[in-house]
């Protein structure tokens, strides 16, 4: 905290009392006034989860600032944008207080999936997973990312010749799943071209599939496939099988290697995790892509005014007291992104799309815990290197051939979906135009 700078009081959201029979639903509320300095009341039963989530954050950091309580209808939650209390939530206590996130206990036999195990186990898996996704790694992969941005941008081709609206996600996310799977796989999908691959069907329906089914017809038959070969893939399949191996070796609890359903719940949340000045038309080469500044700047721009995901969130593991607040045990802290990256102190015109913001000369004044898309500290999304160059590369050769712009099918202004990760309610549409 600087000098001269308010110490961060604790306010929580008030709402209007429903009814009195639904006293029962509001018996934990009352937990932030022993806290901090609350201004108000909350005794709103449901919490305030009837609008597009992110956006509802943003109004109550104008209403009630860096710091509030809130609920989600029980359930007390504490929210934190003062900049010193998230990097002592996701970076200085994250081993100790911190480590693990939400879990819903909805995850069927994703329950062991990178992004949801806890402590000792998630340590273990992450140690084995990060060496796949070092810069190293990334450039190796790189061919496998051109030989789909090229047919990315072939399958454009007929569409921009016809000025036909597109469907943006059609495309790019096709070239993001076919990507990944050769990456993951060294599977070619093929569904920018094969959009009725089962893969492409399920993986909009992920999580309301019996995962048992996918694991049955599609992992184990490449499983057996890769232990009867002697070929050695550089995928990120054949990297968790080599754990395996090298465990058995050892012996020790400390380097115990991947277990075949802690391989399955890896490979399927890599699956389906997502969702200017350019050089002449010719073949873009991994280091030119990694220099080229002002793309860079484009897309950290778009990543604060859209993050992949509205909020971080952590788990109090034992009772803590930070910048004054105590955060007892098992409570939900949540980093409101969304709102953090919109916050006007932090952004001037924080709704201006702006690059310049993110340019070699102003990104260093930027505190790094104001802008988070992945994250930060040691549970930070392990796919960002991978996933800024699968965005760039995408955005510079289809650039290079085609300009997009506005038409009568595309919604002005964006209706959010107020469920899931930040993206519009419908689909973007766009025309094409050939350069």
């Amino acid at each position: 905290m600087q000098h001269g700078e308010e110490k961060p009081h604790l306010r929580t959201c008030s709402q209007s009392e429903f009814s009195p029979k639904l006293r029962y639903g509001k018996w934990t509320h009352g937990i932030f006034e022993k806290l901090g300095d609350p201004r108000s009341k909350a005794v709103h039963v449901l919490g305030n989860s009837w609008q597009v989530y992110y956006k509802d954050d943003m109004e109550c950091a104008k209403k009630y600032g860096k710091i509030w309580g809130s609920y989600e209808f029980r359930k007390p939650m504490l929210a934190v944008m003062d900049p010193d209390m998230v990097k002592a939530i996701i970076v200085k206590e994250c081993f100790t207080y911190f480590t693990n996130r939400r879990n819903f206990r909805l995850n069927g036999d994703l329950y062991d999936a990178i992004s949801i195990v806890e402590d000792d186990e998630w340590r273990r898996i992450r140690h084995i997973l990060t060496p796949s996704f070092t810069s190293g790694r990334i450039k190796e992969m790189f061919s496998l990312m051109k030989h789909h941005s090229s047919k990315l941008t072939t399958s454009l081709q007929s569409k921009a010749c016809n000025n036909e609206v597109i469907t943006v996600k059609d495309f790019f996310g096709a070239y993001s799943m076919d990507v990944m799977a050769s990456c993951a796989f060294s599977v070619d999908v093929d569904s920018i071209n094969n959009p009725s691959h089962p893969l492409i069907k399920h993986a909009s329906k992920l999580f309301k599939l019996n995962p048992l089914l996918f694991i049955f017809q599609g992992f184990f038959p490449v499983r057996e496939e890769r232990d009867r070969s002697s070929h050695q893939n550089a995928d990120l399949l054949q990297h968790m099988i080599n754990s395996q191996t090298a465990s058995e070796a050892k012996k020790e609890k400390q380097n115990k290697g991947l277990t075949d359903h802690e391989i399955v719940s890896q490979a399927t949340m890599f699956m389906f995790a997502d969702r200017f000045h350019f050089p002449k038309k010719g073949s873009v080469q991994y280091e030119e892509l990694m220099q080229m500044e002002y793309l860079d700047s484009v897309v950290n721009e778009c990543l604060r005014l859209y993050p992949p995901a509205g909020r971080l969130e952590r788990i109090a593991k034992e009772t803590v007291k930070i910048s004054g607040i105590t955060i007892p045990k098992d409570m939900l802290v949540m980093v409101p992104v969304y709102a953090l990256h919109r916050d006007p102190e932090l952004w001037p015109e924080p709704e201006e799309f702006r690059p310049d913001r993110f340019s070699k000369q102003n990104k260093q004044s930027i505190n790094p815990y104001t802008y988070l898309p992945f994250g930060l500290g040691p549970r930070n999304c392990i796919g960002m290197r991978f996933a800024l160059v699968l965005i760039k590369l995408a955005m510079v050769e289809v650039l290079q051939n085609y300009s997009f712009s506005v038409c009568k099918e595309t919604e002005i202004p964006l209706i959010m979906d107020p469920e899931g990760l930040v993206g519009p309610l419908k689909p973007i549409k766009l025309k094409l135009v050939t350069r």
